[in-house]
């Protein structure tokens, strides 16, 4: 088994003996506390692999939930676009201690920027260079200024996001809000403010895209399964019921709705969910899909 949590799990089986007896085992860290375990289904993992997977799991006490082979899985890559588009906020006018508190007061354990500082900047920006992720014309480059130019890589070196008071606590950086509003002229941006709700709108509709994504490609089995990643892996407030029970009690047609209206101001980030609308024009919630999976 790997622990990886972004390595191709069906690359790394591709010269084993017998890849039927290869399989991903995601732990969240730290691995004795956290309770989620990404059990992850390679091409060729036999069903007996995967059985043991889960055997394990009961036998450790993790809540396990079965992902398909993407980049990230279904957590990582539901955090990448989560981090994008907080990222994109800084450059359209934020500032990391506005989107923190916004995300905090939504319910998570902790901001974005808050928990990069804490894992460290040099991680998020070998992830970037992993993934070539400045090649993409939407791409805000601010990490790698941040660790390239300045190296700050968060509360490692007393400086990432934030800069760090001798009692540890986070304090909003000048250098840090100089360094967004060039690269938002770079990028020819007009910065503006946000409220709070704007922020979360913002972030949570980006991370609901995505996870749209995961279920249409089956990466995920069901909506479910995103929800106990997110609320046992990420921090995501369980009171919410999850990402997808949160998309839910929006409502469909009005997310779709809202989707719409931001691909039509700017078609180059947003797009409607393909699901979304599926799901809306037939009247049906995602809820709908555990309910259909649960029949299978």
């Amino acid at each position: 088994a790997t622990n990886t949590s972004y390595l191709d799990v069906n690359r790394l089986a591709d010269h084993l003996k017998q890849p039927s007896r290869f399989v991903g085992l995601h732990f969240f860290s730290p691995a004795h506390i956290m309770k989620l375990l990404e059990i992850v289904n390679g091409d060729r993992t036999s069903g007996e692999t995967l059985g043991a997977g889960f055997a394990l799991a009961r036998r450790l006490g993790k809540i396990p939930v079965l992902s398909r082979v993407c980049d990230g899985f279904i957590g990582n890559r539901i955090l990448t676009r989560y981090r994008k588009a907080a990222n994109r906020l800084l450059a359209e006018g934020a500032l990391p201690d506005q989107i923190d508190a916004a995300m905090q007061g939504f319910g998570m354990a902790m901001g974005p920027f808050e928990a990069q500082d804490m894992s460290g900047l040099d991680i998020a920006y070998a992830n970037l260079k992993r993934q070539n992720l400045a090649a993409n014309p939407q791409h805000v480059p601010l990490v790698e200024r941040l660790v390239e130019d300045h190296k700050r890589l968060g509360r490692k070196t007393g400086a990432g996001w934030y800069d760090y008071a001798a009692d540890g606590k986070p304090v909003a950086s000048d250098l840090v809000a100089a360094e967004i509003r060039k690269v938002a002229a770079s990028l020819s941006l007009t910065q503006h403010s946000f409220t709070a709700d704007e922020i979360v709108q913002r972030i949570t509709l980006a991370m609901i895209a995505e996870a749209c994504a995961i279920l249409d490609e089956g990466i995920a089995e069901k909506p479910q399964d995103i929800d106990l990643v997110l609320v046992h892996g990420y921090g995501f407030p369980r009171w919410r019921g999850g990402l997808m029970h949160y998309a839910d009690s929006l409502g469909l047609p009005d997310l779709v709705a809202r989707y719409a209206a931001w691909t039509k101001a700017d078609p180059m980030t947003w797009a409607v969910p393909p699901l979304l609308s599926r799901l809306a024009a037939a009247g049906l919630t995602l809820d709908s899909l555990n309910a259909a999976k649960g029949q299978a």
